[in-house]
């Protein structure tokens, strides 16, 4: 066994470098313990619980701040398709009459609706209903996800079919 530094508390081996997270020539580190008497352990595992915590906390408070932003990205464009919808009743006012146009008018309101209550939602609140959802009705939850998946594989698909298309172009300018 390597000869004791005298700096080292009573009943240690080593310190292990950079593990208090301080800076400094000798700030330390977390004290490691052959003794048996489980002192430096616990330290080491009540500072290592807290370091997970806050870890945990700040990654949680990041997580609620992107939800939000998706959220109001996914208002903003429920308002957009809405928009879209009214317009095209219009059009079809004109040219089929009011009673098709009226269809198109009471989509667009839902539509319009829709991004209303989720907007007076918080996170929480949508994650809530989206477990009763799922709760109270598990087969369409699971058509719903299958459905989103496929949507979701044909926009990757058609995205990287798109880019490699282009690719070719730039190669053979």
């Amino acid at each position: 066994m390597p000869p004791r530094q005298p700096a080292l508390p009573e009943g240690t081996d080593h310190v292990i470098r950079g593990a208090s997270g301080s800076s400094g020539k000798d700030a330390g580190g977390f004290v490691a313990s052959a003794s048996g008497d489980g002192g430096g352990t616990d330290r080491l595992v009540k500072q290592v619980r807290e370091q997970v915590s806050t870890i945990k906390s700040q990654a949680t408070t990041r997580i609620r701040g992107i939800a939000d932003e998706g959220k109001e990205k996914a208002t903003g464009l429920l308002d957009d398709f809405s928009e879209v919808i009214t317009e095209a009743a219009r059009s079809v006012e004109g040219k089929f009459g009011e009673d098709y146009g009226s269809y198109a008018h009471r989509a667009a309101g839902a539509v319009s609706g829709l991004a209303e209550k989720v907007r007076g939602k918080t996170i929480d609140d949508l994650l809530d209903d989206t477990r009763d959802f799922v709760r109270k009705s598990p087969a369409i939850a699971i058509g719903i996800a299958a459905i989103a998946g496929f949507a979701l594989i044909r926009l990757l698909k058609t995205g990287l079919d798109d880019a490699g298309v282009r690719d070719a172009a730039n190669d053979g300018a």
